[in-house]
C-alpha cells in the first residue's frame, strides 16, 4: 500500500529473512529493556472448592466462546499501594483476545471490565476459566456465570501451565505493547485503554500465529505439529460456529482498516502512556544507611584511624 518504501535488494532480504532470524539479530536490543514482573495474585475463599479445575489438557472445546482470562498488574516492580491492572483474556479455540485496563484489582473493576469485555467479543461468551485470585474467585462472579448460563473454571494453585493460552498473551501482547512501567492515576488508565482500541485491531486482525495439533513423545524426543499460522480474524471466518452477520461485519472493519496506520496510532500512543509512568523506589536499589553505632561503622572508623 506504499507506506514502506526500500530499495529491491533490500525488499528480498526482508521477504527472505525468517522471523528465528529477526529475533536473534534483536536479541542483544530487547535485553536493554527486559524485566521481570511479579506475581500479585492473591489466594481466594474457600469458594474456590465449589468451582470445578480445568487444566490445559481439558481444552477440547471447538466451540469459539471460552475463554481464559487473568489480570496483568502495573506495578513498576513494587506491589506497594495501588495500580493499574489489565484484564488479559484469549478465547482457546480462535485465539481471539481482548485487554482492559482497570484503575485496581478491586472485584467491583473486574466485574464490569468482564461485561465491557462480553460485549465486544464477536461471539457468544461460553465459558471463564481464571487463576485462583479473589478478583475472580467471589460469589458475585459465580452468581453471574450461573445466572447466564457461563461455564465457570478455575485452574490449580501455582499451576501457571493450566492458563497457559492467556499467560502468553500476558508477555506477548500486553508487556510487549506496554512494558513493566508503573501506572497509578485515572489519567494512566484511559490511556491505556486507549491502547488497548488499537491493540486489539492490530493483534485480532493482523498478528497470526500457530497452534499446537499434536505432540507425540517418541522416547526422550516430543515431536509437536502446528496448524498453519493464522490471525484470529481468519479462525473467526473459518468457524462453522459464528453466524453470517457476524462475519459480514468483520470483513467490513477488516476491510477500513491499515496496518501501517495502526502501527503508527499505536506508537504515539505508547508516547503518551510514558507521560503517565510513575517512578519507584524498591526496595532492593536502594540499601539503607547503617546506624551510627552499627558495627560496619566502628570498624570503618578504626580503619581511618589507623
Amino acid at each position: 500500500c506504499g507506506e514502506l518504501r526500500v530499495s529491491r535488494k533490500v525488499q528480498a532480504k526482508l521477504m527472505a529473512i525468517s522471523a528465528a532470524t529477526i529475533d536473534r539479530l534483536l536479541e542483544s536490543e530487547r535485553k536493554k529493556f527486559s524485566l521481570k514482573g511479579r506475581s500479585g495474585t492473591k489466594p481466594g475463599t474457600l469458594l474456590k472448592h465449589q468451582i470445578p479445575v480445568r487444566t490445559f489438557a481439558d481444552w477440547n472445546d471447538t466451540q469459539p466462546g471460552f475463554l481464559e482470562m487473568d489480570l496483568v498488574g502495573h506495578d513498576g516492580g513494587s506491589t506497594a499501594g495501588e495500580y493499574c491492572q489489565t484484564l488479559d483474556a484469549t478465547d482457546v479455540a480462535t485465539g481471539w483476545s481482548e485487554q482492559i485496563a482497570v484503575p485496581t484489582k478491586a472485584q467491583c473493576w473486574v466485574f464490569e471490565a468482564i461485561q465491557e469485555m462480553r460485549d465486544r467479543l464477536p461471539f457468544a461468551l461460553r465459558g471463564l476459566d481464571s487463576d485462583n485470585g479473589g478478583e475472580f474467585i467471589n460469589h458475585h462472579l459465580k452468581n453471574y456465570c450461573d445466572e447466564q448460563g457461563i461455564t465457570f473454571t478455575r485452574s490449580r494453585a501455582c499451576k501457571k501451565n493450566d492458563n497457559c493460552y492467556v499467560e502468553q498473551k500476558n508477555w506477548s501482547i500486553v508487556r510487549r505493547q506496554v512494558g513493566y512501567a508503573r501506572y497509578e492515576s485515572q489519567a494512566a488508565c484511559q490511556c491505556l485503554n486507549d491502547l488497548y482500541l488499537v491493540v486489539h485491531d492490530y493483534v485480532n486482525f493482523f498478528m497470526p500465529s500457530m497452534k499446537l495439533v499434536e505432540k507425540v513423545r517418541d522416547g526422550a524426543r516430543v515431536r509437536k505439529r502446528y496448524d498453519k499460522a493464522q490471525t484470529p480474524y481468519q479462525r473467526v471466518l473459518a468457524s462453522p460456529e459464528i453466524d453470517r452477520a457476524t462475519k459480514r461485519r468483520l470483513k467490513a472493519r477488516y476491510a477500513k482498516l491499515n496496518l501501517a496506520a495502526l502501527h503508527r496510532e499505536l506508537l504515539r500512543l505508547q508516547k503518551q502512556l510514558v507521560k503517565h509512568t510513575v517512578r519507584v523506589t524498591t526496595e532492593t536499589s536502594i540499601r539503607p544507611k547503617p546506624a551510627a553505632n552499627h558495627p560496619w561503622r566502628r570498624s570503618n572508623s578504626k580503619k581511618k584511624a589507623g
